[in-house]
């Protein structure tokens, strides 16, 4: 894997711009017969930081500004005019080297919505064989089905190890409101509780980049650069042609990187609408305000923005040893030294430890498609930061939609590359996402409040016994609720026909050639899970369909 910045301008049969949860699996596949020249730009550095490989050193990585895109939400009264963190992942594996490790694929009823949108060929059944492509499931508890779970894929994907008696007592408190055990939520059925699986080997995070890029490194068709931000798409006429960057912070270090055969933007759902816009495509209107010529009116660049936000609740906890103390000294001493020597520890834990899946209305019998995503862990965290420990032992029941109905923007700030974009996320502005957040929260609460954990429980902390109705509750939501880091949906996939669709089932921009775009913007609805086990099989579907793999449908420009 090639690491030359040398040349001023020249030429590859693909740029991929961005080496995150795509960028990286599209590199080594489009790389891995030899017979095609790749080149990845990646606007961050080498994940070479310990941080980026031990599971616990997410939070230390997700704020650094090293590592991560330090880029928030605008300010916005249905959230007190607060602006919410919305970090991206900046180095080799993008947000798969700073994640939570959650590896949830999400319901079969989200792909085949998306086939029924007017996206033929990306319903369950056809975008199942990636998923398992992806994917090497190291079952611990349970051996999955081998119908839907892949066995020898670059990707593992673990079951969690580390067992604690908090956790089975908020399991059988779960399932004494009625919620079965499931031990594969990845599997037939969502719904129910159980334990998370993670993007974690042993001891390791295991990345796109760690999973993809790490064993293509010495093929001399692949060449990696690293600090090296786009700055703009090339087109000669309708057709993209290669790609503009800058090393470091100076325009004075721009180059020109040609692509011979298709650009691939992959930069994430907020950088690739600004990259886009920057480029001359997008709404006409944004676009003469910056200053940049228009290439392609596409008005949906930077529209349909979707987003989990979610909300926690938190207990005190005693007579039992939680999270907390565990990663305070001295016992964190003890803790590292399991790690080391590969035994279950903290540090090799992803932040959320128990899932619960399950309908806002709490229904006991015949299951409805769940709408809900909880999460558990035997830990207390600060308000208004995720993964960040409080000072207390405590544990968190945390709950967001699954489908949120409210929509946003992503909108280049300006015609300088070097400015974060606009983000508004509109968190909350659809009724029906505060009507099942309300009742995600009673729930939530309930589970938190079951026999099972009585003996344990001391008072509840956040947001305390005194906010009971809908109205303090949501207050409290609009007070404290942060995004789940599940951006998406700002270039998305529809027919020609949709005036807000960017690209087209085979991931192409309308009414341009050599252009496409293969990250979680080209969702047209949200997923009900994290977006990163969606996104790695929108990589891998990719890869298929450039390679000709998989048929391309015929098009005009």
């Amino acid at each position: 894997m090639a690491d030359d910045t040398t040349n001023a301008a020249d030429a590859f049969d693909y740029v991929i711009v961005g080496a995150g949860a795509a960028g990286a699996i599209l590199a080594a596949r489009l790389s891995e017969d030899g017979q095609a020249s790749v080149c990845l730009l990646e606007a961050g550095p080498r994940d070479w930081h310990p941080w980026l490989h031990m599971p616990a050193g997410y939070i230390k990585a997700v704020f650094n500004p090293t590592y991560a895109w330090q880029f928030s939400s605008e300010p916005n009264p249905l959230t007190l005019n607060r602006r919410i963190p919305l970090p991206q992942g900046k180095t080799l594996g993008g947000s798969t080297s700073i994640n939570g490790l959650v590896y949830n694929r999400g319901q079969r009823e989200d792909f085949d919505g998306w086939a029924a949108l007017g996206n033929r060929g990306w319903g369950y059944a056809e975008v199942l064989r990636y998923f398992k492509r992806n994917e090497s499931h190291k079952d611990v508890h349970n051996a999955g089905d081998a119908r839907l779970r892949g066995r020898d894929g670059p990707q593992t994907v673990s079951d969690i190890e580390w067992i604690h008696p908090i956790c089975e007592r908020f399991l059988q408190g779960a399932q004494g409101l009625g919620m079965p055990r499931n031990a594969d939520y990845n599997g037939e059925s969502q719904a129910g509780v159980g334990y998370f699986q993670r993007t974690i080997d042993g001891r390791w995070r295991i990345s796109t980049a760690r999973a993809y890029l790490w064993p293509a490194r010495r093929r001399a068709n692949l060449t990696v650069r690293t600090n090296a931000r786009a700055t703009r798409i090339v087109f000669d006429g309708l057709r993209a042609v290669g790609v503009r960057y800058v090393k470091g912070t100076s325009l004075a270090t721009e180059r020109t990187v040609t692509a011979r055969r298709e650009v691939i933007v992959c930069a994430g759902a907020l950088n690739t609408p600004k990259l886009l816009q920057l480029s001359g495509i997008g709404p006409a209107a944004l676009l003469q305000s910056l200053g940049v010529a228009v290439v392609r009116d596409l008005p949906g660049v930077g529209a349909n923005l979707s987003d989990h936000f979610s909300v926690r609740i938190v207990m005190g906890v005693k007579n039992t040893t939680t999270i907390n103390e565990l990663s305070r000294m001295p016992r964190l001493v003890g803790q590292v030294a399991r790690w080391v020597l590969g035994k279950p520890s903290i540090l090799a834990l992803s932040p959320s430890l128990v899932h619960w899946f399950w309908n806002s209305a709490l229904k006991r019998a015949g299951l409805d498609r769940p709408d809900l995503q909880g999460v558990f862990t035997p830990a207390s965290y600060r308000e208004g930061y995720v993964g960040m420990l409080d000072t207390y032992p405590g544990m968190t029941c945390g709950v967001w939609p699954h489908r949120p109905e409210s929509r946003g923007t992503v909108q280049a700030r300006s015609a300088d590359v070097f400015a974060d974009p606009l983000v508004q996320p509109n968190y909350l502005s659809d009724e029906r996402d505060r009507a099942t957040l309300l009742g995600g929260m009673r729930i939530a609460r309930q589970l938190l409040n079951t026999p099972e954990l009585a003996p344990i429980a001391t008072k509840e902390s956040l947001p305390g016994p005194q906010v009971q109705s809908d109205d303090e509750m949501l207050d409290f939501a609009r007070r404290y609720g942060v995004s789940s880091y599940h951006v998406n949906g700002t270039a998305k996939m529809g027919p020609a026909t949709d005036p807000m669709a960017v690209v087209d089932a085979e991931l192409r921009v309308h009414g341009l050639a050599g252009l496409r775009v293969v990250d979680a913007s080209v969702m047209p609805t949200i997923v009900s899970a994290n977006t990163c086990a969606a996104t790695m099989m929108i990589a891998e579907k990719a890869a298929d369909m450039i390679r000709g793999r998989v048929a391309l449908a015929a098009r005009p420009l």
